[in-house]
């Protein structure tokens, strides 16, 4: 079966043809590093990271962009607020950003362009749709003209109708009609500015991705394959690139194939500030195995609303755990415990081995159905000893196993362990005795000690003996390691 894909446009699974094989080519809306980036954001990069592999395990020359949207409101109101300067807000965010998706394994994009690299071709743009009067100048900035496009609506099946109920005019706002969007915004006293043809200001933010997609991809406007982003981005802003796309093109549709991840909620609730439940991506990441992130999020369809707790990535974790210790199995056979007899007789048949290339193949060709391709892999690691009495199987099996686990970014790795072990103070046990005289931690490795503590605060919140749980945990504070508490029970970290 050939690669199949949903496409939000059609609202159907549509065989995946590249316009110009063997090159695809896609564009993925990126971060705008206003604030610290959060775990849907990972979700949604995540997923466009496997099916960037996926694309090339099937022999395609993949270019995948990635933009920035380095200017924007929310920073140049924080750089008002602050004092700081908007540039190094967004560079400071952007750089947590970019440390937290190497840590989850996810492969740097081939181009990654800022938007105030390409006011050039921005403006360009604009011209081109004033002329053909799909632009209109105001007193604050220059207007794209959403009745003079007739398809407009038509990736978020809504009809226009409906979308001008429900559309809004801020107050600062001087253009014709509700749906109306801004391509260029003059400058205000105070703000980042570049020079247009109609004065002073800064590109809107739905026109800087048609810009840089158009310039790294589409150069001769027939279009791309692949444009993606969190389904949050469907209206107003993927309706709007296209909008401003396909009246400068000689031969629409912007992209082939449009996608959208899953919105991602925490505890049956929208992530907020508000709430409670928003937490930094990178606090995420140095309290759980990135890995278990990341596996987390390939057991729901891409598509799907998730809903996230922390009971779920821990069981994640030890489903990644299943997988690690196959794949530790399978590269030391000799080390293997031998509750079955090794094969070494010629007679002997040896293990039937599922075609696991075939199995994984069909359900990512389904719509890149990793839920489906991890049940598959866990069949086969549970396999994992019985591979292991042959030698020959086990190494057949562990280069098969490993090209899927790569695929899904999977590849066995312990450093995140051992990067925390190694954090830990040399003396870390020998503290923690001086602390806590009456738990003995004899012989215990550091992370034993600290589990043993946890039982044991965990047993005495249980009593409401909240004395002994607090001396607990500021035993280990002292030491060097922080707790957090939470439904689902304790974590914990080093202290920073």
């Amino acid at each position: 079966m050939a690669l199949k894909l949903y496409n939000t446009r059609t609202r159907s699974v549509e065989p995946f043809v590249p316009l110009d094989p063997p090159r695809a080519r896609i564009y993925v809306c990126g971060l705008t590093p206003s604030a610290e980036a959060h775990l849907g954001h990972a979700r949604s990069f995540l997923f466009f990271d496997v099916l960037r592999r996926y694309l090339q395990h099937l022999g395609y020359e993949v270019t995948y962009v990635q933009n920035v949207t380095d200017i924007d409101d929310r920073s140049i109101k924080r750089a008002k607020e602050t004092g700081e300067n908007w540039y190094d807000i967004v560079s400071d965010y952007y750089a947590s950003f970019k440390r937290s998706m190497q840590r989850l394994g996810v492969h740097e994009p081939d181009h990654e362009p800022y938007a105030t690299k390409f006011i050039t071709e921005i403006i360009t743009m604009i011209e081109g749709l004033v002329e053909q009067g799909y632009a209109y100048l105001t007193k604050d900035g220059v207007y794209y003209r959403v009745s003079k496009f007739p398809r407009y609506g038509q990736l978020a099946n809504r009809n226009i109708e409906d979308l001008e109920a429900g559309a809004r005019i801020e107050v600062d706002e001087l253009k014709d009609d509700p749906l109306d969007f801004a391509l260029w915004k003059f400058a205000k006293p105070g703000e980042p500015k570049w020079p247009s043809p109609w004065g002073e200001g800064r590109p809107g933010w739905h026109i800087e991705c048609s810009a840089m997609s158009r310039t790294l991809l589409d150069p001769q406007g027939n279009g791309f394959d692949i444009h993606g982003g969190g389904a949050d981005l469907i209206f107003p802003h993927h309706e709007n690139e296209i909008a401003q796309s396909e009246p400068l093109m000689p031969h629409p549709p912007m992209a082939n194939v449009w996608m959208h991840g899953g919105l991602l909620q925490f505890d049956n609730r929208k992530m907020s500030k508000s709430l409670g439940n928003f937490e930094p991506l990178f606090e995420l990441l140095d309290r759980h195995d990135p890995q278990a992130l990341r596996l987390l999020f390939l057991q729901t369809g891409y598509s799907k609303v998730m809903n996230f707790t922390e009971g779920s990535v821990m069981a994640a974790g030890f489903a990644l755990e299943r997988l690690k210790a196959a794949y530790r199995i399978l590269a030391e056979p000799d080390k293997a415990p031998r509750s079955v007899k090794r094969i070494d007789a010629p007679q002997r048949p040896l293990p039937v081995m599922p075609d696991l290339d075939s199995e994984v193949q069909e359900a990512l060709d389904d719509d890149m159905n990793t839920a489906v391709a991890l049940s598959t892999l866990y069949r086969y690691a549970s396999k994992a000893l019985e591979f292991a009495q042959d030698k020959d199987t086990a190494e057949t099996a562990l280069i098969t196993f490993t090209r899927w686990l790569d695929i899904l970014g999977l590849t066995p790795d312990e450093s995140w362990l051992e990067e925390r072990k190694r954090e830990l103070p040399a003396d870390f046990v020998q503290c923690l005795s001086g602390a806590l005289n009456d738990i003995s931690l004899n012989g215990v490795s550091a992370e034993e000690a600290i589990q043993k503590v946890i039982d044991v605060r965990t047993q005495a919140r249980a009593n409401k003996d909240f004395t002994t749980s607090d001396r607990l945990r500021d035993a280990l504070l002292h030491c060097g390691v922080a707790l957090k508490d939470s439904k689902d029970g304790t974590t914990w970290s080093i202290a920073e």
